[in-house]
């Protein structure tokens, strides 16, 4: 998905991430493991083009990560030869949805009628194996805006009793066995010399912010009031507070002014969410250690603990369940660079996520890469291999390189 401003600046009464100055060529992390390059993509970008595989190996990534399960979109196919745009109306499992393995739940992921072929995301990942170019697979969890909109009491909720329909709630018990189940099912079956790592994205708390449905909130709120507007308040996040003991009424009181938290409180709600997403990412881990043995978990992250959003805030106990950080990069400053630097803290391996798509410069991404890889990344994950206009596919190419130099 595209990345956007999960969360705004932590104020200063809050806990904030260790901080560090961004790397000059002179400050460089010595690499510890040679650099990887990959690209993503979707189902529809790899079924029924003949050519893409080519594509992958002439920008010279070492493997995609590929959409088994993913929010609504609508998005362009410059280079499919069969179609130039793909609505996928609602989020959706490009598995087969099996009527067993969901019964009695509320929660029920949906197939993509807009992809040809019972499998698509199978299809997609057999295609490229055959092609001898490994796969990971890419798995959108809490994000989910059709269920988040037939189930309301499980969505994420604001101080205001407002929901936000495309967030699925980490402290909801029906939220967490649901998402362990979509990655049972989205992995089930799957060759693991197909598929040979998971990437989990949104593998914790949405918030305030989410780019879609024309979204008309820019610059509306202070960073005070969005994080404010961030914490979740809905039954089992106030029975968490409770439990912490907590006042609800107070604290949901506290959050309408949106000015910031004393640094106790802040503590605490952060503690309560954190532990709801280590509790959900947990409960997913084990279902796809279970389901695909072996295979390397990316987890989508930011190294600001109080962010939400596709790359939710890092807690402690993520660095020790993870095999690797995928870090949002998008902004070609020096910022970025400075977020992987915090990553690389953890211990983990970090993959920096970069998109090649207008209106990132051209110019400024290969500098951009290199500040990046300086600052500690091993891995770079390009966006996006089905997106991109044709006179973009050189740049793939070109920053590859200029990550392995």
């Amino acid at each position: 998905m595209t990345p956007t401003p999960t969360s705004a600046p932590t104020p200063t009464s809050a806990p904030t991430p260790t901080s560090a100055p961004t790397p000059t060529p002179t400050e460089v992390r010595p690499p510890y493991a040679s650099p990887t390059v990959s690209g993503h993509a979707y189902p529809w970008d790899v079924v029924g083009d003949p050519g893409f595989a080519d594509r992958v190996r002439e920008a010279g990534l070492d493997s995609v990560t590929l959409a088994v399960s993913y929010h609504s979109t609508r998005a362009a196919t410059p280079l499919h030869p069969g179609h130039r745009f793909v609505d996928a109306r609602h989020s959706a499992l490009y598995r087969p949805v099996r009527a067993g393995a969901w019964a009695g739940r509320r929660l029920v992921p949906t197939g993509a009628a807009w992809v040809e072929g019972p499998d698509p995301a199978a299809a997609a990942a057999l295609a490229l194996s055959e092609a001898g170019i490994p796969v990971s697979a890419w798995l959108v969890l809490a994000h989910n805006s059709l269920l988040g909109t037939r189930h309301p009491d499980l969505a994420v909720t604001n101080c205001f009793g407002e929901t936000y329909p495309y967030a699925l709630c980490p402290a909801q018990e029906e939220v967490r066995e649901y998402c362990a189940t979509l990655a049972a099912e989205a992995l089930r079956e799957l060759p693991p010399d197909a598929v040979r790592g998971v990437s989990l994205e949104s593998a914790g708390q949405l918030g305030a912010v989410h780019a879609g449905c024309h979204e008309k909130t820019d610059g509306a709120y202070t960073a005070a009031e969005l994080r404010a507007l961030s914490v979740c308040c809905c039954a089992a996040c106030r029975a968490a507070w409770r439990a912490a003991g907590l006042d609800p009424d107070r604290v949901t009181r506290r959050l309408r002014g949106g000015q910031d938290l004393p640094a106790e409180l802040g503590e605490a709600l952060l503690r309560v969410r954190h532990e709801a997403a280590d509790a959900l990412r947990g409960r997913v881990l084990d279902a796809v250690r279970t389901t695909l043995p072996g295979a390397e978990v990316t987890l989508h992250a930011h190294p600001d603990p109080w962010a939400t959003g596709p790359s939710p805030g890092l807690t402690e106990r993520a660095v020790t369940d993870a095999d690797a950080l995928l870090v949002p990069c998008w902004p070609t400053g020096p910022e970025s660079a400075e977020l992987v630097w915090q990553a690389v803290e953890s211990g983990l391996p970090v993959n920096a996520y970069v998109t090649a798509l207008p209106p990132a410069d051209p110019a400024a991404l290969p500098a951009h890469v290199r500040r990046l890889r300086a600052a500690g990344a091993t891995r770079l994950s390009l966006y996006h291999l089905g997106l991109l206009p044709g006179e973009r596919l050189p740049l793939l190419a070109a920053l590859a390189k200029e990550f392995r130099a």
